[in-house]
């Protein structure tokens, strides 16, 4: 009898063992995008797991204590994980960030991730980026102090405390640089564009100089940028739109030589429409770098006479975008 008792009292201390070991997650989703949750640590996919029909999983996995993704083929969420959390979420996918809730050991945290983004978005971030420097910096300063202020009194783990006021103050110093590009950026609109004279995709070469008299939208992009991809039926939409009227879409791929039959090929199998070029030299064309550009999509729009109007032009996206070529081409 004490030895069964004691085999008992084994497989019990090594079941505990194992679940301080990992952690257990499991979902309720509504309207899913896909069939797979993925856990990621920037680019690189951690866990993959599998949603059954009716939007159900159950997963147990080892992680390290920290910051992830969770993203649904379509949207992304923050996460804290560690092992020896139970979390159970809920969520209608159609209504993403809004309707996400945890519960279960670890849900604290988690829970005050997605309150975050929601708060974050009552931010007027453009606004603030659209302000002189002093107005933006004490505005970095005003809501960095919130966030920390909100986050100590929010009755947390020191770990998660400690790990999320790193997070706090990285996105501040992004917002930071972001902000001195914009100013970079303003210092060449209403001055004359510089030139460009690159391969173009239907044969010969196009120049910037080819284009006067028109006003020309420049959409600075590669094969491999999914965000540029994104922007391409957004892009198609508004060629249809503003076709027979005076402007030029004109899309310039920095992707290495190595890529240029891929180039092409993309834009013969996408059917990609405006004047599609190649630029000499990717990201040390002389264009791009006077431009300054180190992120794409990048958008361009300059006036007939080759004057930059936009350094940093609003995206096919974007429905202003419409309202400034309306404007422009009435």
């Amino acid at each position: 009898m004490k030895k069964l008792v004691s085999v008992l009292v084994l497989i019990l201390v090594s079941f505990s063992s194992m679940a301080q070991e990992s952690i257990t997650f499991q979902a309720s989703i509504a309207n899913r995008n896909g069939d797979i949750i993925f856990i990621k640590e920037g680019k690189k996919i951690l866990q993959e797991i599998k949603i059954d029909s009716q939007g159900i999983f159950k997963a147990t996995f080892p992680i390290k204590e920290g910051m992830y993704l969770m993203y649904d083929g379509v949207e992304y969420a923050q996460v804290y994980l560690k092992n020896g959390f139970n979390l159970n979420l809920t969520m209608d996918a159609k209504n993403f960030d809004e309707s996400i809730k945890f519960q279960g050991n670890g849900s604290n945290e988690n829970n005050y991730l997605a309150q975050e983004v929601l708060l974050d978005k009552n931010f007027s971030y453009d606004k603030v980026l659209a302000s002189d420097a002093a107005t933006f910096k004490k505005s970095l300063e005003d809501k960095q102090k919130a966030d920390f202020d909100r986050l100590e009194k929010a009755n947390l783990s020191p770990e998660f405390v400690a790990e999320h006021k790193k997070e706090l103050a990285m996105a501040t110093l992004e917002i930071q640089q972001y902000y001195t590009q914009i100013s970079a950026n303003k210092k060449m609109n209403n001055v004359k564009a510089p030139p460009f004279d690159y391969e173009n995709q239907k044969g010969g070469k196009t120049s910037l100089e080819s284009l006067k008299g028109k006003y020309v939208y420049i959409d600075v992009w590669a094969t491999w940028c999914g965000p540029c991809r994104g922007e391409i039926p957004f892009l198609k939409t508004i060629e249809e739109k503003y076709k027979g009227k005076n402007i030029e879409f004109v899309s310039i791929s920095v992707d290495v030589a190595k890529d240029h039959d891929k180039w092409k090929n993309f834009v013969s199998e996408k059917g990609l429409e405006g004047i599609q070029l190649f630029a000499d030299k990717n990201w040390e064309s002389s264009f791009i770098a006077a431009f300054g550009i180190n992120s794409i999509p990048r958008f361009i729009l300059i006036d007939p006479n080759g004057i930059v109007i936009d350094a940093d032009a609003k995206r096919p996206s974007n429905p202003a975008l419409v309202e400034q070529l309306d404007a422009l081409l009435k």
